[in-house]
C-alpha cells in the first residue's frame, strides 16, 4: 500500500550559524516536490507552513543561541509531527535547520511508544550534531539535535516528547559523517552511537555501510530518515550553509536512498538545511527531490 504523504513546511533558520534555510521549504516546494511525488501515484496534502518566533539573531547564552525560540518551533514541529503520523500518514517535514530534528524524531519516538514499533533513525549528514553547550564553538543548536534527543542537553529541549531521553542512542546510525568538534568526538564516543563516517564509506563502500545501518529492520519497524542536505558533497550540492567536502557523490548518495526504499519500512523524513540563499539556481533543491524521489521507489528498472 503507498503511504500518503503530509508536507509540513518549517520555515526558520532559528538555530543555525547563517541565515536563509528558513527559505528551504519554499524551495523544495519550487522544485516541484509535490508533482513529483504525485507522479509515483503517492497521496500528497501539504500543510503549509509551520509558524514561530522569528529570529532575533543575537549571540549566545550559557552556550545556546536562540533557546526559547528553538524550543518553540520544535514544540511546533513535534505536534504537527505527532498529528500526522496519528493519522496514519507519512509527515515529510521541510525544514529549515537541523535544530527542527529534535521536535521531528521526538515525535516519531513517541509514536512508536504509543504503537509499540522499534524506532531506526538514520542521520544523514556530514556532521555528527552530538554537541552540548559546553562543547559548542558557536552555540548554534542545530549543532545539538541529536545529543538532545539522547538526553544530552537543556530541560526544555530534552523533555519535548514527554519522555528523556526521546531515543536511546542505539536507534541511531550516522552516515556520511565528516566533520566532528574535537569535544564532541569523545561524547559521541561514549554514547557509543553507530557512526558510519566517509573514512568507513571510502574503505568499505555505501553498500556496506547501508546494510548495516538497515540490518535487523523488520516489519514492526519504523524508518526515519534525517535528511540533511550538507550529507552530499559541496561540489553538487552547494545550497547549505556548512559545506563540507568530501561527501557521498550523486551515484553513492542514490544507492543509499534506493536502499531505503528497498526495505518497505521508510515511515517518516526530514530534509534539513537546504539554503536558497547560497544556492546555484535551486539545482541543490532538485538535487534534494531527485533523491526523495529514489527514497519513494524511483529505480532505473523495475525490482524485485
Amino acid at each position: 500500500m503507498n503511504p500518503r504523504i503530509s508536507l509540513i513546511g518549517a520555515p526558520t533558520d532559528i538555530g543555525a550559524g547563517s541565515r536563509g534555510s528558513s527559505m528551504g521549504p519554499e524551495a523544495l516546494r519550487v522544485a516541484d516536490i509535490v508533482p513529483v511525488l504525485e507522479s509515483h501515484g503517492l497521496e500528497v496534502i501539504d500543510r503549509g507552513n509551520l509558524s514561530g518566533p522569528t529570529n532575533p539573531w543575537l549571540p549566545p547564552v550559557d552556550g545556546y543561541r536562540h533557546l526559547a525560540e528553538v524550543v518553540a518551533w520544535n514544540e511546533a514541529v513535534h505536534a504537527a509531527v505527532h498529528a500526522e503520523l496519528q493519522l496514519g500518514r507519512l509527515p515529510i517535514l521541510l525544514g529549515g535547520d537541523h535544530c527542527l530534528g529534535i521536535g521531528s524524531i521526538s515525535a516519531v519516538a513517541r509514536h512508536c511508544r504509543e504503537t509499540g514499533k522499534k524506532l531506526r533513525v538514520l542521520w544523514l549528514d556530514a556532521h555528527a550534531d552530538f554537541n552540548t553547550n559546553t562543547l559548542t564553538p558557536s552555540g548554534n543548536i542545530h549543532g545539538m539535535p541529536v545529543a538532545c534527543l539522547c538526553g544530552y542537553g537543556p530541560q526544555a529541549l530534552i523533555e519535548i516528547g514527554g519522555t528523556v531521553p526521546a531515543i536511546n542512542p542505539k536507534v541511531v546510525r550516522q552516515i556520511g559523517i565528516r566533520s566532528v568538534d574535537a569535544g564532541e568526538k569523545r561524547l559521541v564516543h561514549d554514547a557509543d552511537l553507530e557512526v558510519f563516517d566517509m573514512r568507513y564509506i571510502d574503505e568499505m563502500g555505501m553498500r556496506h555501510a547501508m546494510e548495516l545501518a538497515l540490518a535487523t529492520i523488520d516489519a514492526h519497524t519504523h524508518l526515519h530518515v534525517s535528511f540533511d542536505v550538507d550529507f552530499l558533497d559541496a561540489a553538487i550540492a552547494p545550497g547549505v550553509g556548512t559545506t563540507v567536502q568530501g561527501g557521498p557523490t550523486y551515484r553513492e548518495a542514490q544507492l543509499c536512498m534506493e536502499m531505503i526504499a528497498d526495505t518497505g519500512r521508510l515511515a517518516s523524513l526530514d530534509i534539513m538545511e537546504l539554503n536558497p540563499a547560497l544556492d546555484v539556481r535551486n539545482a541543490t533543491a532538485i538535487l534534494a527531490v531527485d533523491l526523495v524521489e529514489s527514497l519513494f521507489g524511483k529505480s532505473t528498472l523495475m525490482r524485485k
